[in-house]
């Protein structure tokens, strides 16, 4: 990988995943033998390393007159150059209920559910197909399933004799008889394109591949390239393999280049025959492989099996040490100086800021801080509220990243009690090329209405400006969004503050805590993507119907919502201890093991990795045993015994949870939506 080499232009990867699985290992983690991380390659962390912006996203369409790639529940794209790559789908035939192969996110989900059905060993599985694909899944399916009844249904194709001959060896049934239609079936049925494709109308084979020329542009449309499963070089047909998709890179990357450049493009021909490894045991347990070149087969023999797991180790930790930068942590786990956090992480810590008010004499602002600040009533004798909230990019992904920053300059009225009627924006756009910053803001802004839109609220307006610093690539991480927002309380209702708790009261957590540490990890391409995934899944969801659920608790004990503020930069231990100090002698006591965290955040603290506020943040930690007190269980726990959850205690959060004192009774209404309970407030 040479991102200094490519063209400085915006170039942006739309993936489905932000991982994909490498085949070869697949029937390798279908048999149980090794873990799913181990076969996937994080292809967000590798379009950072790159330079190049990430979307996740599915592509549905492309408008060919007008050049937009159409996404699914996001606004679209337009382009100057598109490359598709987008994989295979397994055709139905006439099933409507079995499992397709492909694509391998929805079959890995199924067979994880077989595991758990109690008489996954009495029902037959079925699988259907006479490929190669299909006799490799049997073999792991074996090894996965000792004794549970399996059976291939090959119609009229004949498989070889030594296949044939394995697979009855281990207790595969051979038929050709129809499979039954239902979730204990699977389809091995070839590879076909998405058919989109060719509704679109580009030129496409029989198999909804997209033709084209050998320098693997489409047909008709010289600005649209095409390789992998989805397409096939026009008169040289070839079987769907990953072989050809892994020689087709070079000549692609080489080729969009020049395209870029109005440089002559390679061309390039395929080989007639790829070399095929199919890995299989016996039925004593012992690892073998198979090769198939053309029509002649070698094998089984165990040294095949070798070779065919060093290949395919050696392909993908490729990737994945691509993933891993050279250097990020320092001695302590901290993101290194030039890998600094960004989100809410990148904000200024108590301490300085404290001193830096106390300098400009304002110190009041620091001693008694609001969430949102009072800025007069209406007609209805509501509260108006207003706040400003910003950072520099979380994402390269422009549209998330406005939404998520939206969202979390929402969170400060929603802990008020205020519904968010509108907001201004502030953009302060990269340099780089007129119609890259076009494309970044119309995104921006695009994600920021969809954020305000879904709670009735409007863009009023706002300010742009262009940075004075050169940027770096991917160029959206240089973009930086900030909002004022305003709205006000329902009709006759007191604003919330941080203040005062009362003794009795049960403090709740809206939902899980980590997002710093997951961030400051994925910055070092340590951070698995189904653990980003979750996270981004939760964090780009409003938070607004948990202001609903709030009033509707008050409404039903009057003046239960005693305090509320919601978890940011400082981490809930910092926004706890903000609530401690507004009330009077008041004493929390906090169950650590209560407390919810994204999946992977207490594996990844354990490890020794932090966000870089987390040293300004430890400050917190001056709190514990005077006015905040952990707890496991029934017995108090020593400060010191467990860095893992106060680590989490001082986590920097972007589009963090709500933190609410209230009366017990509110609680339990709360708890039965959805909330934590993680303490309760006592007198000191």
């Amino acid at each position: 990988m040479r991102p200094q080499s490519r063209p400085k232009i915006l170039i942006t990867l739309v993936s489905s995943g932000s991982s994909t699985l490498y085949s070869g290992l697949i029937p390798s983690h279908l048999s149980g033998q090794l873990p799913l991380a181990d076969t996937s390659i994080n292809v967000r962390s590798l379009a950072d390393r790159a330079g190049v912006h990430f979307i996740q996203a599915d592509a549905e369409s492309i408008d060919l007159s007008s050049k937009v790639l159409q996404l699914s529940n996001r606004p679209a794209i337009a382009f100057d150059i598109l490359s598709l790559n987008l994989g295979a789908i397994s055709p139905r035939q006439h099933f409507k209920t079995a499992i397709p192969i492909k694509p391998l996110g929805p079959l890995l989900r199924a067979l994880n559910q077989q595991d758990q059905s109690l008489n996954r060993d009495q029902t037959t599985f079925h699988v259907v197909g006479a490929g190669l694909a299909a006799i490799e899944v049997m073999f792991a399916l074996r090894r996965r399933w000792p004794s549970r009844p399996l059976s291939l249904h090959r119609g009229d194709h004949q498989l070889d004799v030594r296949m044939a001959n394995a697979l009855t060896a281990i207790g595969v049934t051979l038929t050709e008889a129809p499979a039954p239609d239902d979730t204990n079936t699977l389809l091995c049925t070839g590879a076909a394109a998405p058919g989109w494709l060719q509704a679109i109308g580009l030129r496409c084979d029989s198999r909804g591949r997209v033709l084209t020329h050998s320098t693997l542009q489409d047909l008709d449309h010289p600005w649209l390239f095409a390789s992998g499963d989805c397409a096939s070089i026009h008169n040289q047909p070839r079987q769907a393999s990953g072989v050809y998709a892994v020689r087709a890179a070079p000549v692609l990357a080489s080729n969009l280049k020049r395209f870029i450049e109005d440089k002559k493009l390679r061309t390039w021909t395929p080989q007639k025959r790829a070399l095929q490894l199919l890995g299989t045991h016996t039925s004593n347990q012992q690892d073998i492989a198979w090769a198939k070149v053309g029509t002649t087969l070698i094998g089984p023999h165990p040294w095949l099996w070798r070779w065919k797991q060093h290949l395919d180790r050696r392909f993908i930790q490729n990737f994945q040490q691509l993933t891993t930068p050279a250097s990020g942590m320092d001695s302590q786990g901290e993101a290194a100086s030039g890998m600094a956090c960004r989100g809410c992480a990148a904000k200024l810590g108590a301490s300085p800021l404290k001193q830096a008010l106390q300098l400009a004499g304002v110190a009041g602002l620091g001693s008694e801080p609001a969430d949102a600040q009072v800025i007069g009533s209406n007609s209805e004798k509501a509260t108006l509220l207003t706040s400003v909230d910003g950072f520099p990019a979380l994402l390269s992904d422009p549209w998330l990243n406005g939404r998520l920053t939206t969202l979390h300059a929402c969170s400060d009225l929603w802990a008020s009690g205020a519904e968010v009627s509108g907001a201004l924006a502030l953009l302060t756009l990269p340099v780089t090329d007129q119609a890259s910053q076009i494309q970044l803001m119309s995104q921006t802004l695009a994600g920021i209405r969809s954020a305000l839109d879904e709670q009735d609220a409007v863009l009023l307006g706002g300010h742009t400006m262009e940075s004075r610093q050169a940027s770096n690539q991917p160029v959206g991480l240089d973009l930086q969004v900030s909002l004022s927002v305003i709205g006000a309380t329902a009709p006759h209702q007191p604003t919330w503050r941080k203040g005062p708790i009362r003794s009795g009261d049960q403090l709740l957590l809206s939902r899980p805590l980590g997002t710093g540490v997951l961030f400051a990890a994925a910055m070092q391409g340590r951070c698995p993507g189904p653990w980003l995934d979750q996270a981004l899944a939760q964090l780009s969801q409003s938070q607004h119907h948990r202001l609903i659920q709030l009033r509707q608790a008050n409404a039903e004990e009057p003046g239960s919502i005693h305090a509320c503020t919601d978890v940011t930069g400082f981490g809930l231990l910092g926004h706890l201890n903000e609530m401690v100090d507004a009330s009077d002698a008041i004493q929390v006591e906090l169950a650590i093991s209560k407390i919810p965290a994204f999946d992977g955040v207490r594996e990844l603290l354990a490890q020794g990795i932090n966000s870089t506020t987390a040293p300004s943040n430890r400050q917190a930690w001056s709190s514990l045993e005077q006015t905040v007190t952990l707890t496991t269980g029934s017995q108090s726990s020593d400060t010191s015994a467990d860095l893992t959850n106060l680590e989490l205690l001082i986590d920097p959060q972007t589009c963090g949870p709500l933190l609410v004192s209230c009366s017990p009774a509110a609680a339990n209404l709360l708890i039965n939506q959805g909330w934590t309970a993680i303490g309760t407030a006592m007198q000191r």
